[in-house]
């Protein structure tokens, strides 16, 4: 059997791989929501005969250990056998260096780039990085860097500047110090709302840098119960409707126009099959009892109560993007648009304290990197059923905005 390579690392079915002389890739299986079997997490096992006993020593994930790396670790692994040292116990006795901030993103950069979509990707990861974490605190050991440095140092500055680009330079800067937690570098990292408590309310409308070009210009979030009162006191049309379904899920457009009734079935969850989502996967939304009625108001509205589709446009089709939009230039929106409303979703919930692994997956973004896809097997279905509920408390104004400013300015 050949030696493993790079490609079929990457494409390695459930099961384990040999390398040679002891070296295997375990791939783990992954039973997803449909209960169909896929790939799960994949590291490296080292399997030697220590002191006459055969013994399997894990070698790290593949997204942090290079295929190089981990053959130069089982070297190392067997040299100490072979001189009846225990391996595991040797690796731990070695006196830990703790690397800067700018050394560990661009180790963890290196480990992780071959699992973005593509070249650019990668490079702008480490770019934004290097541009508005590097000056500030990229020479720190990463054991240094706490929540009041990085929200102070990297993100006031760029904040309300540049709203988009800060809030992926703080998902990237935490991204680095939850890896260099999992090495032993530190204690822990901070969470996102530890960091962004203090941080002035953002108000985006449109990209604001070449690497979020395109973006929808969307609603200030604050406006928006007067907008949903405003909304619910017009007349009743399918495009209405469907444009507050819409704004309660924070799902897109293409999501609502073809959503049926059997996919609302359950009652309390809306489950969209991954034919009809744009990463292929299907989500399961939690509704809460706005989205709910809302679904109870349609239900006398279609004149064919055997009809599949919850929101028919003329003659049973779907409706259009142009129908929702009208519905809300009817309300009076500006120039936010139909997808930015997930923009606003977004940013009231970062705002207001909800973790970003929470708010992503209630939009169904799919995860660039392998070392973030790690930390986001969860659907976290549970969670998100309390943050919806929250959100459609919010736009029923039956909650405060959470506006939160830093000490010198509320002084």
């Amino acid at each position: 059997m050949g030696k493993l390579t790079a490609i079929a690392v990457k494409n390695a079915k459930p099961g384990r791989h040999a390398d040679g002389k002891g070296l295997y890739l375990l791939v783990k299986p992954k039973v997803e929501d449909d209960g169909s079997i896929s790939t799960g997490s994949r590291s490296w096992v080292l399997r030697i005969v220590l002191n006459g006993r055969r013994r399997d020593f894990g070698l790290g994930p593949v997204d942090l250990v290079t295929l190089q790396e981990a053959r130069d670790k089982a070297v190392e692994g067997r040299r100490l056998a072979r001189a009846g040292l225990d391996p595991s116990v040797e690796w731990k006795r070695r006196p830990i260096v703790i690397p800067t901030f700018e050394e560990a993103a661009t180790q963890l950069h290196e480990n992780i780039k071959g699992g973005f979509r593509n070249a650019k990707h990668a490079a702008q990861w480490l770019t934004t990085l290097k541009t508005y974490a590097f000056p500030g605190i990229g020479k720190l050991q990463v054991d240094q860097i706490q929540a009041p440095l990085i929200q102070s140092v990297v993100l006031q500055p760029i904040w309300l500047t540049k709203p988009e680009t800060a809030r992926r330079v703080r998902q990237r800067v935490l991204t680095v110090l939850d890896w260099c937690h999992t090495q032993g570098w530190r204690a822990a990292a901070p969470s996102t709302k530890t960091v962004s408590t203090g941080l002035q309310a953002q108000k985006r409308n449109g990209a604001d840098d070449d690497e979020h070009a395109g973006h929808f210009a969307s609603m200030p979030y604050a406006d928006l119960p007067a907008f949903m009162a405003k909304l619910r006191g017009m007349e009743t049309s399918v495009g209405r409707k469907a444009l507050e379904y819409l704004i309660l899920t924070a799902a897109r457009s293409g999501e609502v126009r073809g959503a049926t009734w059997a996919e609302v079935a359950d009652g309390n969850e809306w489950t969209i099959p991954g034919s009809r989502m744009k990463a292929g996967k299907r989500q399961i939304e939690p509704l809460s009892d706005a989205a709910k009625a809302v679904l109870a108001e349609m239900r006398p509205l279609v004149s064919n109560a055997k009809a599949p589709l919850i929101f028919p446009g003329a003659k049973g089709k779907p409706l259009s993007d142009a129908t929702i939009a009208k519905a809300m230039r009817s309300v009076g929106s500006g120039r936010a648009t139909v997808h930015g409303m997930r923009s606003s979703f977004r940013d009231w919930a970062a705002e207001n304290g909800y973790p970003d692994t929470w708010a992503e997956k209630a939009l169904a973004h799919g995860v660039r990197d392998q070392t973030e896809a790690a930390y986001r097997r969860s659907s976290y279905l549970e969670q998100r059923r309390k943050m919806m509920g929250d959100w459609a408390d919010f736009l029923a104004g039956k909650s405060k905005v959470v506006r939160m400013v830093p000490k010198a300015a509320a002084q």
